[in-house]
C-alpha cells in the first residue's frame, strides 16, 4: 500500500507531504498507481524548486519514499501546487482504496 501523509499547521495551511510504500497493483516499474504517484510528487517538488525557487526544509527521495517540507514562510505560494497534488491522491484514493492511504497531520 502506498501511504502519503501531508502536513499542515494549526490553520489548515500546507506544508508538505511524505509518500511511501508500493501499490502492489503490478511489479516495481510496471505499476500504474505508483508512476501516478510519483510523476505528481516529482511535479510538485521540482515546481516548487525549479519555478518557485522556494529551498525545502527537508527533501528526501529514494526508491519508493519521498519526504518534502517547506517552511512556513514559503507556504502561502505553495499553496495552489500542494493542494493541487492533495486533490490528486484524494481522487486515486477513491479509485483505489485498497492501495492508496491518505491522512493529515498537523505540524
Amino acid at each position: 500500500m502506498i501511504r502519503a501523509e501531508f502536513f499542515a499547521d494549526a490553520q489548515g495551511t500546507l506544508l508538505g507531504f511524505s509518500v511511501s510504500g508500493h501499490a502492489g497493483l503490478a511489479e516495481s516499474g510496471a505499476d500504474i498507481l505508483c508512476a501516478a504517484v510519483s510523476s505528481a510528487a516529482y511535479m510538485t517538488v521540482n515546481t516548487v524548486l525549479e519555478v518557485l525557487h522556494i529551498a525545502p526544509v527537508s527533501l528526501r527521495a529514494e526508491e519508493g519514499d519521498m519526504l518534502f517540507r517547506i517552511a512556513e514562510r514559503d507556504a502561502r505560494p505553495c499553496q495552489i501546487l500542494l493542494s493541487g497534488f492533495k486533490l490528486h491522491l484524494l481522487g486515486l484514493e477513491e479509485q483505489y482504496p485498497e492501495n492508496l492511504c491518505v491522512t493529515y497531520t498537523e505540524v
